[in-house]
């Protein structure tokens, strides 16, 4: 007799019935607690208006929950991968309207702009500040995957058959055409209205494009040319920003060149609680005190809320985590962060293997894992002042402190989530629908019949042996 075993519910099963990418998700899981203590305990209990240790944690536990509520949005609401990509197509219009209103500066009387902000990153709504680039880079890693997939697919017709109709304008049908109009002009507008703010996710932006071009199978020879342009492009850029002194090359330019032994040898020549001072001072602090919390960390750490960095480095719950993290858990929370990262890497690997023939999916999933690995290794490098990179202001994705940042990634681990439901479901029917090599009957299955002889042999009494 057959024995049916029920599985009773407890904490250690309650993903048996998640069908997305286990892996991700408890990564996702992880790195969303590691935020919650660490900014918790980086905050520090001086009260600055608007900034103190209450205000923050709220914010992030806040950030926290909205960020669950986006995950559980897409992988439960969103059930086929075309919906995405269907939205995916007016990625770069979005981006392109938000990006122009934040660079010129434009007044929609919906936006307002921060006071005293030199580098134009942010806009403010409702009195909430939100980091337009953050944004940027989760919907152009979605348009890119979408126009380099409807190419590849010679989905892009209207301008074939204008061709076809028009013989004087046949050029308008070729390739190369296509190319340029759906996806080497987005991005480099995109790339050169980013540059205006930010030089580092400029950079960051441009590369994760042009990989997911190169995994699209995009033409070698039609990179480089787009490459050639880029450099001719940015380099016209910088000259205009140095010339104009607008912009952010001037400041890329300093961190560059930027090396802290001269500024100590500038600060020791330069009077104490004089402008100079305080100006030098400011270039070493941060960088420094990233360093200091390194070394200070060891191998065990300070343990939570051990931190004396934290009362040096302004806001080092954003762009200095990592170093913070290092200063109270040590190696081991280092290469904890370190582990959890190449862990989604790996995963997100073995996802777009399973995408089948679907190119969109494949290059979404890659796209965002390399966003959000690439933007991680850079605040590490830059947190443990990896030599000839430059000081520059990335966030620790999933946890440094951040709504805008945050809810981003969290959309970004969404959408991964949901693509790898449908390519195990798919995986599933393709399994459920495949005819078997060896014909199997549970009736005749001389296996099960054993086992149930076995199980009736150890239910018998002993007199009945």
């Amino acid at each position: 007799m057959a024995r049916t075993a029920r599985k009773k519910k407890s904490i250690w099963n309650l993903t048996d019935g998640f069908k997305g990418d286990k892996i991700i998700l408890m990564v996702a899981l992880l790195l969303m607690l590691i935020s919650i203590i660490a900014v918790f305990s980086s905050t520090t209990l001086l009260a600055t208006p608007g900034h103190d240790r209450v205000s923050i944690v709220r914010e992030q536990l806040i950030a926290v929950g909205l960020g669950l509520g986006v995950m559980a949005g897409c992988y439960f609401g969103i059930r086929r991968t075309g919906v995405f990509r269907f939205f995916s197509q007016f990625g770069f219009v979005f981006s392109l309207i938000f990006l122009v209103i934040l660079v010129f500066h434009i007044k929609t009387g919906i936006f307002t702009f921060p006071k005293n902000e030199v580098a134009r990153r942010v806009l403010e709504f409702h009195g909430k500040q939100i980091h337009v680039f953050e944004i940027v880079k989760v919907v152009m890693v979605m348009y890119v995957a979408w126009a380099v997939s409807q190419f590849k697919e010679g989905k892009f017709t209207f301008f074939k058959e204008f061709a076809a109709n028009n013989p004087s304008f046949k050029w308008v049908g070729t390739d190369l055409f296509l190319e340029w109009f759906y996806i080497f002009i987005p991005m480099a507008i995109t790339i050169g209205l980013v540059m205006m703010g930010s030089n580092s996710a400029a950079l960051l932006i441009a590369g994760v494009m042009i990989l997911m071009c190169i995994l699209g199978g995009i033409k070698f020879k039609h990179l480089l040319g787009f490459f050639a342009v880029l450099l001719v492009g940015g380099g016209i850029m910088v000259g205009v920003m140095l010339a104009t002194n607008k912009g952010r090359a001037a400041t890329a330019l300093s961190r560059i060149t930027n090396r802290d032994e001269a500024n100590l040898e500038k600060l020791y020549e330069t009077t104490p609680g004089t402008a100079a001072f305080y100006e030098v001072m400011d270039k070493l602090k941060q960088p420094i005190s990233a360093e200091y919390a390194i070394k200070d960390g060891g191998v065990l750490g300070k343990f939570v809320g051990g931190s004396d960095q934290k009362y040096i480095t302004a806001a080092i719950y954003e762009d200095y985590m990592y170093s913070f993290i290092v200063e109270e858990t040590g190696l081991w929370g280092a290469l904890l962060i370190i582990m959890l990262y190449l862990s989604l890497l790996a995963r997100g690997v073995m996802i777009v293997k399973d995408c089948g023939d679907n190119l969109f999916a494949k290059l979404a999933v890659a796209g965002l894992i390399l966003m959000i690995c690439s933007q991680a290794m850079l605040h590490m490098a830059v947190n443990v002042h990896l030599p000839l990179m430059p000081q520059t202001g990335q966030t620790l994705p999933m946890i440094s402190h951040g709504s805008s940042a945050f809810l981003m990634f969290c959309l970004a681990f969404g959408i991964i989530l949901s693509i790898s439901r449908n390519v195990w479901v798919k995986m599933q029917k393709r399994e459920a629908d495949a005819i078997p090599i060896i014909e199997h009957s549970e009736e005749n299955d001389p296996v099960q019949a054993g086992l149930d002889e076995l199980e009736q042999l150890e239910t018998l009494d002993k007199d009945e042996l």
